[in-house]
């Protein structure tokens, strides 16, 4: 029996070494996936505890709020001064509850942060830039005529100088 390939024995090789790298690379992959998703399932498990404990914290804070307020006592005042004008202050009803006024201010934020990136887009936008493009352009060509008149306006003067110069001193 004739012991000739039709294929070289280098290839076949080759071709075993590939297979064998891809297996490799398998096995590989999958390890690091079951990692993956492993890592995976702990964080999604804290996030349901941290989401629990949120949702416990919030009833907490619903429960304190729809229970009615302790009744204050009436409030009482100590007299420091005596026939001297009261200084300027706030009065406790015209404070704003923490709550609203970081609201306010969130609010606030969120408007003045709205409006400026509505201004970028607005500048950025294809048509501003053209139009400040042809503006740019526009100006250029109105300062370089204007430079050239001026130029030629200095050069009149100079040259008027030189014959009024060149007339005196031939007439004395």
């Amino acid at each position: 029996m004739v012991e000739e390939w039709s294929v070289p024995g280098w290839a076949v090789v080759a071709a075993a070494a590939a297979l064998l790298a891809l297996l490799v690379l398998l096995v590989v992959l999958a390890v690091t996936g079951a990692r993956a998703r492993a890592r995976a399932g702990a964080d999604l498990a804290a996030a349901r505890a941290e989401t629990t404990a949120l949702h416990e914290r919030l009833d907490a804070l619903e429960r304190r709020l729809a229970a009615p307020a302790p009744a204050t006592r009436a409030e009482e005042f100590v007299i420091t001064r005596a026939g001297e004008p009261e200084p300027a202050h706030v009065e406790p009803g015209d404070a704003v509850p923490a709550p609203l006024f970081a609201d306010l201010v969130l609010r606030e934020s969120v408007v003045q942060a709205a409006s400026l990136a509505a201004g970028v887009r607005r500048a950025l936008s294809p048509e501003v830039r053209n139009r400040i493009r042809f503006e740019v352009r526009r100006e250029v060509r109105r300062s370089r005529k204007q430079r050239r008149a001026d130029l030629r306006a200095a050069r009149r003067d100079w040259e008027a100088r030189q014959r009024g110069a060149l007339d005196e001193g031939s007439a004395a």
